[in-house]
């Protein structure tokens, strides 16, 4: 079994500024230091945050998935001081797992918007 879960938040300031802390590595940094609860292990395997970046994040308990792959995406608006960003899930359960897929959810991924959200709108010079 396979799906595709999405979250989507509107950020005032610039695509530029939001993708320097979710591009770079640091945005997995700071979402550990964020959620250390949740999240237990990361590496980064390749890449410095430019597209194709791949860092391996494990999660707190057993899910039963044999893939969980995440997208972010920063996507500029019209006006110049406002972005969206949006991180996408695509997972698939093993055969075996006996797996509640309600429980597969973007709240992490929401959260760590959430925690740049308030950062750089918390921040002097949001711009």
């Amino acid at each position: 079994m396979s799906g595709l879960v999405s979250y989507e938040t509107e950020v005032k300031a610039r695509a530029a500024k939001v993708w320097e802390l979710y591009g770079p590595t640091k945005m997995a940094l700071l979402a550990k230091e964020a959620l250390p609860d949740t999240i237990t292990g990361l590496n980064i395997l390749e890449g410095q945050g430019a597209v194709g970046t791949i860092i391996k994040i494990t999660l707190a308990g057993d899910m039963g998935l044999s893939l969980y792959r995440l997208q972010l995406e920063v996507m500029g608006k019209d006006e110049e001081e406002s972005c969206v960003i949006k991180s996408t899930i695509e997972y698939e359960v093993t055969d075996e797992a006996s797996v509640d897929v309600s429980l597969i959810s973007v709240k992490l991924f929401a959260d760590i918007a959430k925690v740049i959200k308030k950062r750089l709108t918390t921040s002097t010079g949001a711009n």
